[in-house]
């Protein structure tokens, strides 16, 4: 008996320290953005983020503009000089070109950018305007993880990580 009073005691204070609470993931939160969506987008616009998109899928390459790897910046510059229009290569050049837009009025192919370093409000991500519709922006631009794809301002990773928009057009 003296034995098995310890025992039963040991398996009363395990079971007792279960933590009883739960989680939820809540990675897939979106937010309303609040836009104008009157504006129409110019042909010029619409037909650089239609050629931007002929590269969702193309694998992310630090420095790449090209269907073999390209990163953010890459695409916008390689989608621009494709209908002649020269921007610089990099975002830290890009992130100063162009006016300024409030993202209540951005259209498609306004360049959207960034801050994806935890703790840092540093431009380091761009990407294009692509649809705009009542709450929500979406844009092309190429991940690090999943190379150029398509994402969405409402979602709350870019919803929290958005710095700024400017017109270049």
């Amino acid at each position: 008996m003296k034995q098995l009073l310890p025992l039963i005691l040991l398996l009363f204070i395990v079971s007792s320290c279960k933590s009883k609470k739960t989680y939820s993931s809540k990675k897939n939160q979106t937010h309303s953005v609040k836009v104008n969506t009157s504006a129409k987008p110019t042909a010029e616009a619409e037909s650089i983020v239609k050629y931007a998109k002929t590269f969702d899928g193309t694998r992310y390459k630090y420095g790449g503009t090209t269907k073999s790897g390209m990163d953010c910046s890459g695409l916008i510059y390689t989608s621009y000089k494709k209908h002649d229009v020269s921007l610089p290569r990099t975002t830290s050049g890009l992130k100063g070109t162009g006016e300024w837009v409030d993202l209540k009025e951005v259209n498609v192919g306004d360049l959207v950018f960034f801050a994806t370093n935890k703790n840092s409000r540093k431009v380091n991500h761009v990407g294009i305007v692509t649809n705009v519709r009542t709450g929500n922006v979406e844009f092309i631009h190429a991940s690090t993880s999943r190379g150029v794809m398509i994402s969405s301002i409402a979602e709350k990773y870019w919803y929290f990580s958005f710095v700024q928009a400017r017109r270049v057009l």
